[in-house]
């Protein structure tokens, strides 16, 4: 699992992927923080966030539409799935690989909040429980979405494929809790309600610690990533 792993991490850097994924989430993060909080010299960064979080509809999708389907179209998955490594180990390891990248690249751009924190006209009206609470809700999301991605790009071999789905289906998750305003039917809506990421992030922006929350994101990383695991314990035994 640990030579997964690192291979997974190395394959990052040896092609654009890795490169394009920091720059382009340094660059959103920096214009989304320029814009909602050093222009306006606004201490709350509740508009900051959920921006970012819409971001991820594109930027996880760029980090995982190749985690598998690549081993696929170059026919390289073979050697996974006769490899001594268990299918649990070689899926988490490709996982733990992407959320590396997204956590340390995530970490680089916390140092906007060192910005408004020695620099703001009013940095005591930034609240740390606030801020923390909504770090730890964007890698539980962000965690939750590479596990999607993941999943999707295991049931094909086409990159752009696997990207334009993982698009739809993020986009699709977190606008579901605000189409089911408009929804009659009280079964579709309490669904659609309990699917939605976005709605269970809410707490974390008051800086709230939301157990059920951390659970629901918890068990979407689980249920794909297990998922996943099945896909390829099929194609094992075809």
């Amino acid at each position: 699992m640990t030579a997964i792993l690192k291979r997974e991490l190395y394959s990052y850097f040896i092609s654009p992927v890795g490169y394009i994924f920091i720059t382009v989430f340094l660059l959103v993060s920096g214009a989304i923080f320029t814009f909602t909080n050093i222009q306006g010299n606004a201490a709350d960064i509740s508009f900051y966030f959920m921006c970012i979080i819409f971001s991820f509809i594109v930027l996880i999708p760029l980090l995982t539409m190749r985690s598998l389907s690549e081993e696929r179209k170059t026919k390289t998955e073979q050697m996974l799935l006769t490899s001594p490594v268990s299918l649990t180990g070689m899926i988490f390891a490709k996982f733990l690989a992407a959320f590396v990248l997204f956590c340390s690249t995530m970490l680089v751009s916390c140092l906007n909040f060192y910005v408004l924190y020695r620099y703001a006209e009013t940095p005591g009206q930034t609240n740390s429980a606030v801020l923390i609470g909504n770090i730890i809700s964007i890698v539980l999301i962000g965690a939750a979405f590479i596990a999607i991605g993941m999943f999707i790009s295991a049931m094909t071999e086409d990159q752009l494929t696997a990207a334009v789905v993982s698009i739809a289906t993020l986009l699709f998750l977190l606008l579901s809790g605000t189409f089911s305003a408009a929804i009659g039917n009280t079964i579709v809506r309490y669904v659609l309600d309990f699917v939605s990421i976005f709605s269970r992030f809410s707490a974390f922006t008051y800086g709230i610690f939301d157990i059920s929350s951390v659970i629901y994101y918890a068990s979407i990383v689980v249920i794909f990533l297990f998922l996943t695991i099945r896909i390829y314990e099929m194609r094992r035994w075809q």
